[in-house]
């Protein structure tokens, strides 16, 4: 085995997309994990200058909206990190323009990695249909509805897609998720 590159994530660039209510660490702890293995984020929300996390069930932190949903061009990124958090999950699934982003970066085939009740938009583009992954256990018979293989595990890899139940999953989330946006043959755009 060789050493691994200090940063395997350079020069990828990572959409975060959250609406209000996001779980915070589940936003905070993947983004210093990119940022560490030499990505670059940008937190894309419908919201306009700034978007709430919320701590469980207490509101916690506003962050910086880098870039508003109306604006966010899926060419602009190589890879999609969606958080959770009920109440961020549940507006998104609605946001027209979150759908669409969403099912962009899924038709240019980049990868994506979803933890606890982020997969529910995943539902609105039928990305999850004939797919293995997880989620925060009270989305198991939508995503099984929708089509998805839904397993208890803490971590699940299935081609562009990883995914993971809740914040004590993150450390194993973390590392398939940088795995899967370091592959090498990521986001290769085929010539034709």
């Amino acid at each position: 085995m060789g050493m691994a590159h200090p940063h395997p994530l350079h020069g990828v660039h990572v959409a975060i997309l959250v609406d209000n209510g996001f779980e915070q660490i589940e936003l905070v702890r993947p983004r210093d994990a990119l940022l560490a293995a030499g990505a670059t984020t940008a937190i894309v929300s419908p919201q306009g200058r700034k978007v709430w996390g919320w701590d469980g069930d207490a509101k916690a932190t506003a962050f910086h909206v880098d870039v508003p949903i109306a604006e966010a061009k899926p060419t602009a990124f190589d890879a999609l990190l969606l958080p959770g958090g009920v109440r961020s999950a549940d507006r998104l699934r609605i946001d027209n323009k979150s759908v669409l982003f969403v099912h962009a970066m899924q038709i240019a085939q980049k990868p994506i990695a979803a933890i606890c009740h982020a997969p529910w938009i995943l539902i609105e583009t039928d990305f999850v249909r004939g797919r293995k992954l997880t989620s925060w256990p009270s989305l198991r018979t939508d995503l099984a509805n929708a089509g998805a293989d839904w397993l208890n595990r803490a971590v699940v890899a299935d081609d562009l897609l990883v995914t993971s139940r809740k914040p004590a999953d993150i450390s194993r989330f973390n590392d398939a998720m940088i795995d899967l946006f370091g592959s090498p043959n990521r986001s290769v755009a085929t010539a034709s």
